[in-house]
């Protein structure tokens, strides 16, 4: 009997030892692997970001000298732009560029998605910023999506979301966009695109537009009749003149083979 208390003396110590010490050893191995992320974060930035954003991330601009013109900076700081941006450029291929004064377009990523997770950690950990965003667009409104991506979005990137061209740049297509993607887009604004914020569209809001994009660029049905791929409303127009002009020529070949005979 004695020993049968002894037994459950030593099991209730142990267990209480491993209810003190097992968080703080999980909370320290947490800690240890995020700063190992930061350290590889800071390597890769080094590497691949530096040259345009500044070795400490406050980015790069040249400031007149002796009354010599200013020269555009090379690249905007990424202190306090948070994981938000960060994930979004580096995910989709957007960054690093190869030449900071030209638009960015979607590519094949050049980090891999551990490296990823590293260099937005790293970037995050230099300020304060916006988190990654959690999207669902299944909680969403198909109809009030459609309704709020033709009144901010569709003038750029037309109601079926094919992308097309503006004064100055270049719109892309929404296809290859994932649901991250769309939100992290709405609430980065990159490029020439504006950037809204929770005010401008909240959460709700910004699923039912996702819910939408993915619905309109999945290739819809058309009852309607011909698509044209979907390239939108100028490009249909230029066919449909294009389609006119070659049946006008061909009349007229017609009526002027007819008067000659």
């Amino acid at each position: 009997m004695a020993a049968l208390v002894v037994l459950l003396l030593a099991l209730a110590c142990t267990g209480g030892l491993y209810a003190v010490f097992a968080p703080a050893g999980k909370a320290q191995a947490d800690d240890t692997a995020q700063s190992l992320a930061i350290d590889e974060g800071k390597k890769l930035f080094s590497v691949g970001c530096a040259s345009c954003h500044g070795t400490d991330g406050r980015g790069v601009s040249a400031a007149p000298q002796h009354g010599a013109a200013k020269v555009p900076g090379l690249g905007p700081s990424l202190r306090g732009v948070g994981a938000l941006a960060v994930d979004f450029y580096l995910r989709t291929g957007y960054m690093p560029l190869g030449n900071p004064h030209e638009q960015p377009s979607r590519g094949p990523a050049l980090f891999d998605r551990r490296e990823q997770a590293a260099l937005t950690r790293y970037i995050a950990s230099l300020a304060k910023g916006p988190p990654n965003p959690a999207p669902h667009p299944e909680r969403g409104s198909l109809s009030e999506g459609l309704q709020l991506f033709t009144e901010h979005c569709a003038g750029c990137h037309q109601v079926v979301g094919e992308g097309g061209i503006v004064t100055g740049a270049r719109v892309p297509a929404l296809d290859k966009a994932s649901v991250v993607e769309i939100a992290e887009a709405v609430r980065v604004g990159p490029y020439f695109m504006p950037r809204f914020t929770h005010r401008d569209l909240n959460d709700a809001q910004l699923n039912s537009i996702i819910r939408y994009v993915r619905y309109a660029t999945q290739r819809p049905d058309d009852p309607g009749g011909w698509a044209i791929d979907h390239l939108g409303p100028f490009p249909e127009g230029m066919v449909a003149w294009l389609l006119g002009g070659l049946s006008l020529v061909l009349v007229c070949m017609l009526i002027g083979k007819r008067l000659r005979s």
